[in-house]
């Protein structure tokens, strides 16, 4: 799906590409049936430049922008349709996920990340067995692992690996 953004960029860049056109046009007309001078060919000229050259500058802004608005708002879907994937089930493997979301397994770790940065999601996930687990934080500040009772070290907000088993405790 398009952005709002870029389609009035590529209609801006689009008007202001026909304006120069036309006003060009014209003008050089214009000259050529001898109704023009050379300066006020030139002040025509200047004149659809001062029009057409802001409108393809603010068209291909307005583009660049709705590129990135569009990639963010993909990222968004994803973030959003990983946390229902993991609340509905409670568990979900990694690959299963990462299938279902349509990205590869790094990308699903950058996603479980960013998710975890935002405050969105506290969970574990052991890379290896490749489950990703949805856990409330307060069962999660215990200072044990979930997955084999051995101590952690809190050291606050984020992300700790248990060094029994290898997990990833995510807290928010």
């Amino acid at each position: 799906m398009q952005s709002s953004g870029k389609l009035i960029g590529i209609l801006l860049i689009g008007g202001g590409l026909l304006c120069g056109a036309i006003g060009t046009l014209w003008a050089v007309a214009q000259r050529a049936g001898e109704k023009l001078d050379s300066g006020a060919l030139i002040f025509a000229i200047g004149g659809v430049l001062v029009i057409a050259v802001p409108l393809i500058g603010a068209g291909i802004y307005l583009f660049v922008a709705g590129g990135r608005e569009e990639a963010e708002g993909k990222t968004i879907k994803q973030e959003r349709k990983l946390l229902n994937l993991i609340s509905a089930q409670g568990q979900i493997r990694s690959a299963a996920a990462a299938l279902e979301l349509g990205i590869t397994r790094d990308g699903l770790k950058a996603l479980i990340y960013d998710l975890v940065g935002k405050g969105l999601f506290s969970g574990y996930i052991n890379w290896d067995e490749g489950v990703l687990y949805s856990k409330q934080a307060a069962q999660l500040k215990t200072g044990t692992c979930p997955k084999c009772g051995a101590q952690l070290e809190l050291a606050g907000k984020g992300v700790v690996q248990c060094k029994a088993c290898g997990s990833e405790i995510f807290l928010s």
